[in-house]
């Protein structure tokens, strides 16, 4: 099973954001822990940290054919970017959407984003624990 995961605009600082309240997530450490969690199981990541709303695009267009799942942490992209959503909608792919609640939120909460379509599920908390819900929802657990 292949598995991509959009990150989109500003999550490369999720290491200052962590730093705040001190702790030490960075996107990095976040990263490491969604490997850690598949490492026994037959599943393959795919990953892209951006801001730039093209580079999402075609990391999802190049890569639908061989992607059973998408783990999308949209962000600000999650308020407005109707063209992320449109090609997540056109592709259909299963697609989990994370949104990352306080003290960790970048500034959209689930019940203000328009990512939403019968093949979204949305998954909200702590960044590591929603991620980690967000894979399993693939898996079916």
């Amino acid at each position: 099973m292949n598995i991509l995961i959009l990150q989109g605009p500003n999550l490369n600082l999720l290491g200052l954001k962590s730093a705040q309240i001190k702790e030490r997530l960075t996107l990095d450490k976040l990263n490491k822990k969604i490997k850690a969690e598949i490492k026994l199981q037959d599943i393959q990541l795919k990953f892209l940290q951006t801001h730039k709303t093209f580079q999402a695009i075609n990391f999802l267009q190049r890569n639908r054919n061989k992607a059973s799942g998408l783990l999308f942490i949209p962000t600000s992209w999650a308020k407005t970017n109707y063209t992320v959503l449109e090609t997540i909608k056109l592709i259909k792919i299963k697609t989990s959407v994370v949104y990352f609640e306080e003290p960790y939120n970048f500034g959209t909460k689930e019940d203000e984003s328009i990512i939403q379509g019968e093949n979204i599920k949305s998954f909200k908390g702590q960044p590591v624990s929603s991620c980690i819900k967000g894979i399993k929802h693939f898996l079916n657990k």
